[in-house]
């Protein structure tokens, strides 16, 4: 599908696809950069930056064009989840803010979505909160991001349920087999828990991943639980990518063990700080991090829509 309209005035251009070509994610990669060196962290998630390359299913793109045709904005709908509403994210080129294009991003998402949105404000900055407002959506749900220094690392040794052993991911090998314990671990998570292989083999081209840095915890020759974590080398950041246990492997201390391998790992690789991403009302996860010596460093909030 592609579709091409304008906004009540005239002055905008506004593009939706279904794929992108080479030359337009070639332009969406440059103007998600140039916001990110503004805004201090990305407006479009991981799985968006991801999801830009191909056809994929539920995922439609907005594209922005002021009067004099220049490419001011871009939006992301994906609409791949059953029950929750879509979710989006958009982004206006800082040169071009101030001048009402993110309300019309917003509510072309909205138009697109049926009004029936869950939208993204990653960093929480006044302008994105104000922005949701004026398009009518209510706060429902805070991320935070935690952070805490690597050097002098000093955490009691990992203690491992009775029985359990870890290794790390073998790639091609271990996907099924991970793929579902994901699933299982993250039912209750619409992103994590829905991850396929080919989000999997996305993560696994990227310049990042590291199959010695990705732990399985196994027991009987099953795995139970896992940690995998990821090197934002340019910021030198180690990130406690994701950490999951089975549902009948929970409460023993395996989470707990699992990440104080991973953040020695990423000790042992000399960054500095280690991050990580949770959900506020992850009240357990949130105090295990707290105990680990992490602390709020920013957040990320989701709106949405009443209907």
């Amino acid at each position: 599908m592609s579709d091409v309209v304008s906004d009540v005035s005239g002055q905008r251009r506004i593009e939706v696809l279904d794929e992108l070509t080479p030359e337009q994610v070639r332009d969406v990669r440059r103007l998600l950069e140039e916001s990110a060196a503004e805004d201090g962290q990305p407006a479009v998630s991981e799985q968006g930056r991801l999801q830009l390359k191909g056809r994929r299913a539920g995922v439609r793109h907005v594209l922005l064009h002021d009067a004099d045709g220049a490419f001011v904005g871009y939006g992301q709908l994906e609409d791949s989840d059953p029950v929750e509403a879509p979710a989006g994210e958009f982004v206006v080129h800082p040169a071009h803010r101030g001048r009402g294009h993110g309300r019309v991003l917003g509510n072309a998402l909205l138009g697109q979505s049926g009004k029936r949105l869950r939208v993204w404000a990653h960093g929480g900055h006044p302008a994105a909160r104000h922005l949701a407002q004026v398009l009518g959506m209510s706060l429902f749900r805070e991320l935070r991001q935690m952070r805490r220094p690597l050097h002098g690392l000093d955490l009691a040794e990992p203690v491992l349920p009775e029985g359990v052993t870890v290794r790390t991911f073998r790639p091609g090998k271990d996907d099924a087999a991970w793929l579902a314990v994901n699933a299982a671990a993250f039912s209750h998570h619409p992103e994590q828990g829905s991850l396929t292989q080919r989000d999997l083999d996305d993560r696994k081209a990227e310049a990042w991943f590291d199959p010695e840095g990705f732990f399985l915890a196994e027991k009987s020759g099953e795995i139970v639980g896992f940690h995998w974590t990821k090197v934002h080398a340019d910021e030198g950041l180690g990130e406690v990518y994701v950490v999951g246990v089975l549902p009948g492997a929970q409460g023993g201390g395996l989470g707990k063990a699992l990440t104080t391998i991973g953040l020695r790992h990423l000790a042992d690789r000399g960054l500095p700080t280690a991050m990580l991403y949770v959900d506020a009302d992850n009240v357990a996860a949130v105090t295990v991090y707290e105990r680990l010596g992490f602390l709020i460093h920013e957040t990320d909030l989701m709106y949405r829509t009443e209907s």
